[in-house]
């Protein structure tokens, strides 16, 4: 089983399920060292995500409100769109193996056992959807995470733009949906909320390795570190906007300084 031909092909698996069994054999396969590697290989950029026949795909800016989060919708829509956010993180995780050969051992370790544990939060969020009465697919979903990172093909900015940019502002805004969920307080709530807790906590630990990466790429290509905001704005004009709040705590844990924080907030900080 080579290495970079079987990602290609869990990659391009559409049905969702379909594709996590691939994995697993893959992954069995990759820990138990049965596999081949082919440094050689040419990536293929990808034009469409893997999820293209099993959602709508809208413009961002099309997506329909979510609803009150005191409606079984409401509840269903945001648990559909962390799902989404969940599912395009596998094929992201997998993507950076994938497209990146001649890496050491220990990379290919960390983006295989984030892609595990994202199939882990999707299935786990899948089941709470279904509870409520809907599945992945129930609503539209836009492709800017697949988007990006199809922008983002060389490794100092892959690493730069979707785990320590994208990923790291999913532990800002997850903090947020707790509380909201927290102030509903029925059984449903309470069971996403969970999750989301879970994910929150893993989530730290995927960006702390995309930090890792960024700075052995930034020293590999002779780059500062200290350039992350103007290597994410060539791909994301508008990076350094501050934001209304800013997970701390969670960000220092996953490898940020205070200064690259105190770019996108004013709240305070402490190395």
């Amino acid at each position: 089983m080579e290495f970079f031909n079987r990602l290609e092909t869990i990659l391009t698996t559409k049905a969702p399920h379909e594709k996590i069994a691939k994995f697993k054999y893959f992954y069995t396969n990759y820990k138990n060292s049965q596999i081949s590697y082919n440094h050689q290989y040419i990536p293929k950029h990808f034009k469409t995500p893997s999820f293209h026949e099993v959602c709508e795909i809208v413009p961002a800016t099309t997506l329909p409100r979510r609803g009150s989060l005191s409606t079984q919708r409401g509840k269903a829509y945001l648990v559909h769109s962390v799902l989404h956010i969940e599912y395009s993180a596998i094929d992201l995780a997998l993507d950076h193996a994938y497209r990146f050969t001649g890496m050491p051992k220990s990379y290919y370790d960390d983006w295989l056992e984030v892609a595990d544990e994202e199939i882990r939060h999707f299935l786990m969020l899948e089941e709470i959807i279904r509870k409520l009465g809907y599945h992945y697919g129930s609503f539209p979903v836009h492709s800017f995470l697949f988007d990006v990172s199809q922008k983002s093909l060389d490794l100092v900015t892959r690493m730069a733009v979707v785990p320590r940019y994208l990923e790291a502002s999913g532990l800002d805004s997850s903090p947020l949906v707790i509380e909201k969920l927290k102030r509903i307080g029925d059984r449903e709530s309470r069971e996403i909320i969970a999750a989301l807790e879970v994910i929150l906590e893993e989530e730290v630990d995927h960006v702390r390795k995309g930090d890792r990466w960024f700075v052995w790429a930034c020293e590999r290509e002779g780059i500062d570190p200290q350039n992350y905001y103007e290597i994410v704005e060539r791909v994301l004009p508008g990076a350094r906007k501050p934001k209304a709040y800013v997970n701390v705590a969670s960000r220092k844990k996953a490898g940020f300084s205070c200064d690259e924080i105190r770019v996108i907030s004013s709240q305070p900080c402490e190395e």
